[in-house]
């Protein structure tokens, strides 16, 4: 199991950029899809972005394309959510997870394997 840990949130102004990360520990990093959720305050946690093993494919929310990007350094064991032109409805605290495949992310019910302590991100008007 991969054990996950987020940094880069904060306090940002409308319109203004964050990149987030999440560092793996261990060696089996790259045998897992990895990709974030988040969940704002009174609201159900929701799917934002994932991407595959090998990096090459990724999986964004509707709402969120153009403006979020997910990657992922294989040599650092990090995945990363860059976010830009944000907005105070991006508000809320930010999970990294490691899961078997895209899919697993997108589903009613995602079952990740490992699961981050969360970033909060604030996004000021």
């Amino acid at each position: 199991q991969v054990q996950l840990v987020e940094s880069g949130g904060g306090l940002v102004q409308t319109g203004g950029s964050l990149r987030l990360s999440c560092a793996a520990s261990g060696r089996t990093f790259s045998s897992y899809a990895m990709g974030w959720f988040r969940q704002a305050p009174g609201k159900e946690r929701e799917f934002v972005a994932a991407i595959n093993r090998g990096g090459y494919s990724t999986y964004a929310t509707d709402s969120l394309k153009g403006r979020f990007t997910i990657s992922r350094d294989t040599a650092k064991n990090t995945v990363y959510l860059q976010m830009n032109s944000l907005k105070p409805e991006d508000t809320a605290v930010y999970y990294c997870a490691a899961g078997a495949s895209i899919v697993a992310f997108t589903t009613t019910t995602p079952t990740m394997s490992s699961w981050g302590q969360g970033t909060q991100v604030t996004v000021s008007s």
